[in-house]
């Protein structure tokens, strides 16, 4: 989903706020378990049905009458619990604490709070130093009053945000601007929705924010960990399309455990839903896989523009339909990978698989150059490790200072 609202306006979340997203994604919850259950009572009420046959959707007759009944209460108490909620005043949860959750349901449920304008989907802003920088000039330029002419993004994964560059005693972007006086800016996004989607929103975002930096920008660098490192290249793509200014001052882009090609997670998902489907009386089971997120269905093959998923069910079978997009023509692009067990490469950090990682793919106009010299893998180190280990840091700040 996507497209029914545009977050850039949109404020940090009140308790009643957070408090009414909480109670219309419940209500969201109870009928999509009513659909379910209805589902399956009316395949098996009716006559036996073979494997591969048709699942019911609705049951007839009194019990059709009595999910009816059960989906029109929830309807009506979502509105009677919503209404007075948003006339409820109240502080300003601490905005750390709220990330967690905002962050973890926008990986999952991102596209669903997105296109519901529920007050848990997050918002795409660009932040330092934990607090949200301002979209107009002056406001930015006193918010950074020491704002480096270096520009170094940091792009979040899946299900996280950017308070999440700090694992562990150690932030990358706090320690590149410590050791080579850039200004490090780090973005907060919906990562549950399409990859294109927040691609095309961080190109128009990130021109703004070019436009309205204190000093003449001299160069950008951009860190993307896992999906982040998807969306840098989406917003590339788009933000050439577009003759936007931003694309001239990028020099380097670092890509920490990206699945270029995909993700095995999301395939082995894809392939228990449809197993599901395979019998009638279990279909309706399936839709709890259809919950999963647009930006989580990307990671299958690594959708990076709209035509990658659109024209094409989410959820349906089907070959890697993405169109070749090579690195960005003039940038220099590196590659940070990891493997758990060096007796075990395929299994890559545990999330993303060494070839994927490194932009390796059997097919030749897929296959991704990094030259030798822009690629480094690391053992025994795990997905979420790239965020602290030091080795990782050395790498990407000797890129980032040549």
């Amino acid at each position: 989903m996507g497209g029914a609202w545009d977050d850039e306006d949109d404020p940090d979340v009140g308790l009643p706020g957070l408090l009414g997203g909480v109670a219309r994604l419940a209500i969201d919850a109870v009928g999509e378990a009513t659909r379910i259950v209805e589902g399956m009572h009316a395949t098996v009420a009716a006559t036996p049905i073979p494997i591969g046959g048709a699942a019911r959707e609705r049951a007839g007759g009194v019990a059709g009458l009595v999910y009816g009944a059960v989906r029109a209460v929830t309807a009506l108490t979502g509105a009677a619990i919503d209404a007075p909620l948003r006339r409820v005043g109240g502080p300003a949860l601490p905005e750390a604490r709220a990330d967690l959750l905002r962050s973890a349901l926008g990986g999952v449920l991102g596209d669903h709070l997105h296109a519901s304008r529920n007050p848990l989907a997050p918002s795409m802003r660009f932040r330092c130093g934990g607090a949200a920088l301002p979209w107009d000039a002056e406001a930015l330029a006193a918010a950074l009053p020491n704002a480096s002419d270096r520009v170094v993004l940091l792009v979040h994964g899946l299900c996280m945000s950017d308070r999440q560059w700090h694992r562990q005693g150690h932030d990358h972007g706090t320690a590149l601007a410590r050791d080579l006086g850039v200004t490090a800016v780090r973005l907060h996004y919906n990562s549950g929705r399409h990859v294109s989607e927040n691609g095309r929103l961080l190109a128009r975002r990130l021109e703004a924010l070019v436009a309205a930096w204190p000093r003449p920008v001299a160069e950008l660098s951009i860190v993307g960990h896992s999906m982040g490192g998807l969306v840098a290249r989406s917003a590339h793509h788009y933000a050439a399309s577009e003759g936007r200014r931003w694309p001239a001052l990028l020099r380097r882009i670092v890509f920490l455990g990206t699945p270029h090609h995909g993700a095995p997670l999301e395939r082995a998902g894809h392939r228990l839903q449809r197993l599901a489907t395979a019998s009638p009386y279990v279909a309706p089971l399936a839709r709890l896989g259809s919950l999963r997120s647009a930006g989580i269905t990307d990671l299958r093959h690594g959708n990076l523009l709209d035509e990658d998923w659109q024209g094409a069910g989410r959820f349906e079978s089907g070959a890697d339909r993405r169109r070749p997009l090579p690195l960005p023509a003039g940038v220099a692009c590196y590659a940070v990978a990891a493997v758990l067990s060096e007796r075990l490469p395929a299994l890559g950090d545990g999330l993303v698989p060494l070839a994927s990682a490194l932009g390796r793919h059997p097919d030749p106009a897929r296959r991704l150059d990094f030259p030798a010299s822009h690629r480094w893998v690391g053992a025994g180190i795990g997905h979420l490790d790239l965020l602290s280990h030091r080795e990782v840091y050395d790498a990407i700040r000797g890129w980032l200072a040549s």
